[in-house]
C-alpha cells in the first residue's frame, strides 16, 4: 500500500498495490501493521456499505461530535465517486478547507478522513457502492451535518443540482 499526504494535515490518500496475473490481480486493502507505520488507526470497529442507484446523489456532510469522533476509512467498490472531507478542527490552520479524490471502482483507491472533518460525497455514475470503516461506532446523539452547498466552504461539486435525502437538504450552515 502507498500512504499520500494530502494538503489536509491527517487527510490520507490510501493506493493499493496489486499483483498482477493472467487472472487478475490480488491486493491488501489494509494491513494494521502498514497502517499503524502510517500513523493511521488500526481498529475499525463498525464499516458500512452505501449503495447508490442514481448519479448525482449527494451523501453529507456528516460528521460524529465530541465525545466519540470517528475517523472513515472510505472506498468505492462500484461506480465512481467524488468523495469530499472539510477540516472543522477549529485550531487547524486548514480550518474550512475541502479537499476532493476521485474513488472509483477501478481506481480502488481509499480516503482516511480524521475524527474532526465532515464528510460527503456525489456519485459520478449510477449503481455507486462506497464501503467505509469507521474508528468509532454510530451514535446518533453525536451525528452532526452541514448544508451540502454551504457558502463556508464553497465546494465544487460535479453535478450542480444532486439528488439529497430530506435529513441532507435540510442541515443548515456550518456553524462553528
Amino acid at each position: 500500500m502507498r500512504f499520500t499526504a494530502t494538503r489536509l494535515a491527517g487527510l490520507v490518500i490510501v493506493d493499493i498495490a496489486p499483483l498482477p496475473d493472467d487472472r487478475g490481480h490480488f491486493a491488501r486493502t489494509f494491513c494494521a501493521e502498514e497502517f499503524a507505520a502510517a500513523g493511521l488507526p488500526t481498529a475499525f470497529p463498525q464499516s458500512n456499505l452505501s449503495f447508490n442507484a442514481v448519479r448525482g446523489t449527494l451523501r453529507g456532510l456528516h460528521w460524529q461530535a465530541n465525545p466519540c469522533p470517528e475517523g472513515k476509512l472510505v472506498r468505492c467498490t462500484r461506480g465512481a465517486i467524488l468523495d469530499v472531507a472539510v477540516d472543522l478542527r477549529a485550531c487547524s490552520p486548514t480550518y474550512r478547507a475541502w479537499f476532493a479524490a476521485e474513488l472509483t471502482a477501478d481506481n480502488a483507491r481509499a480516503l482516511y478522513v480524521p475524527p474532526g472533518f465532515a464528510h460527503g460525497f456525489q456519485t459520478l455514475a449510477d449503481a455507486s457502492e462506497v464501503f467505509y470503516q469507521m474508528t468509532e461506532r454510530y451514535r446518533p446523539d453525536a451525528s452532526r451535518g452541514a448544508r451540502w452547498n454551504d457558502p463556508a466552504f464553497d465546494i465544487d461539486w460535479p453535478i450542480a443540482d444532486p439528488i439529497l435525502s430530506p435529513r441532507d437538504a435540510a442541515y443548515p450552515d456550518f456553524v462553528g
